[in-house]
């Protein structure tokens, strides 16, 4: 399966200069990047680093200290409240833990975007949740509850329900943590799949250098509060900076 090719594609996110402390401790200390439109854009970093920081910018969790985040040239620190959750409509959200309802089904909690916005008869509700279960092949198991799930198999769940409302942009935090090589790449292969299929944006955070490399247009390096390196990872590869190398080959000596 190809991955996509953003070089020519216009910005569908761009952070401008952000700067975010919380309390004494800067997290981001000027961060400029552009993510393209049906790109994937993968954020690599340390831990604490500030790349779920990023995340929560982007869906306007929270708001900059500094600078700005534009989404399809909106910048969404401006917007009122109402327009703002016009805005996160196009916006999928899959969180590190899955986060499903533990006392819903997992076609209840598929449905769970589309009840909370009030979308569609109930027979076309069930249209739409079997349909983004069969997505991740998982329709058979639409009447179980989450804790009859693996670990893959819930994250396959909640990519499902952040993509029954259709968005353009998927945020991912640590989508294959703590997974099984057979499970990530169940995960790395339905990332990419939304990205030739649906042409969705996605912005995902990882540590996993290997799903990176696999699933990446671009990976964006935060080293310092601040983008260090941004390119393809063939790019990453061929990078001669001792920075770079150490963090990428996992070196102790990376700066903290």
């Amino acid at each position: 399966m190809s991955k996509g090719n953003g070089n020519s594609a216009a910005a569908f996110v761009r952070l401008d200069n952000l700067s975010k402390s919380i309390g004494i401790q800067k997290i981001l200390c000027g961060v400029t990047l552009e993510i393209r439109q049906g790109e994937t854009m993968v954020l690599i970093g340390a831990s604490g680093g500030g790349k779920s920081v990023v995340l929560k910018h982007i869906t306007g969790l929270m708001r900059p200290d500094n600078g700005r985040v534009l989404i399809k040239g909106q910048d969404i620190a401006m917007l009122s409240k109402r327009k703002l959750a016009t805005v996160r409509q196009s916006i999928g959200l899959l969180f590190q833990n899955g986060a499903l309802f533990d006392s819903m089904s997992v076609g209840q909690n598929v449905a769970f975007p589309l009840r909370e916005s009030r979308e569609g008869a109930p027979d076309k509700l069930t249209e739409k949740v079997t349909a983004a279960l069969e997505l991740v092949d998982l329709a058979e198991h639409i009447n179980k509850m989450p804790i009859d799930l693996s670990g893959g198999m819930r994250k396959r769940v909640a990519l499902a329900r952040a993509m029954i409302t259709r968005p353009e942009l998927i945020l991912y935090d640590e989508p294959t943590a703590g997974l099984d090589p057979i499970a990530t790449g169940a995960i790395n292969k339905l990332i990419l799949q939304m990205q030739e299929h649906y042409g969705v944006t996605s912005v995902v955070v990882t540590h996993d250098m290997k799903s990176a490399e696999t699933i990446a247009d671009r990976i964006a390096f935060l080293h310092e509060g601040m983008v260090y390196f941004c390119g393809t990872p063939a790019e990453l590869r061929d990078c001669k900076d001792p920075v770079v190398i150490n963090f990428v080959s996992g070196h102790s000596g990376v700066p903290s």
